[in-house]
């Protein structure tokens, strides 16, 4: 086996040295910082839930939210104009499934609901009512030196039939909240509870059983 120039061995070596040196200069992988969140409600499990024989059944649409609020971020509104888009702090679900399942889920533990149905309605079952939700607001707010937690949406309740008439329509504003500016968790929490309260004003709103 003939030997190889100096020069050759020097380029192998460096060749090789590389090799082994190549794989520790990798970078390293970054850790994920995104934080995602999901609506809370009154803690009560749908199979904890009796039925309520003799009460209402409820058709409850998918809640309608305003589009700068569907782009899956926790959203922050600095003074009147300005929105930041957090991207580390995500909604878990489809903001609008999250607030519906919350109001579900409480309106099934009123003793004046026997059972809740989701649209599309099923065809065989009776509904005494039909209920819609929009959210307007549903954010943390920076204003005059003040980090606010703001929420309201418009409510509607409306009879089933050929006749259907509108039982209860209005804008329910939940009180502002102090909030750090900070935690995104204590946010969430915070509007969860406005849900809860949203949710509580529609079971005030449904017609009595006749």
């Amino acid at each position: 086996m003939k030997a190889l120039p100096n020069g050759n061995w020097k380029l192998v070596t460096a060749i090789f040295v590389l090799a082994i040196t190549g794989c520790s200069v990798l970078p390293e992988a970054q850790v994920d910082l995104t934080r995602y969140y999901v609506m809370t409600g009154s803690g009560l499990m749908e199979q904890q839930l009796s039925a309520h024989d003799g009460a209402l059944n409820i058709g409850l649409k998918m809640t309608q939210v305003a589009p700068y609020l569907d782009k899956g971020t926790v959203v922050v509104r600095a003074g009147t104009n300005e929105l930041i888009f957090n991207d580390y702090a995500r909604w878990a679900e489809p903001l609008s499934e999250g607030i519906t399942r919350v109001i579900r889920g409480r309106l099934l533990a009123s003793p004046s609901v026997d059972r809740v149905f989701g649209y599309p309605y099923p065809f065989e079952q009776h509904r005494d009512c039909d209920v819609s939700i929009t959210v307007i607001r549903c954010e943390g707010v920076r204003e005059a030196g003040r980090t606010l937690v703001r929420f309201s949406g418009l409510l509607e309740v409306t009879t089933v039939g050929d006749n259907s008439e509108v039982v209860a329509r209005r804008i329910f504003t939940a009180p502002d909240r102090e909030w750090d500016g900070r935690d995104y968790a204590t946010l969430v929490q915070m509007l969860s509870e406005s849900v809860i309260s949203l949710a509580d004003e529609v079971v005030a709103a449904l017609p009595v059983k006749s």
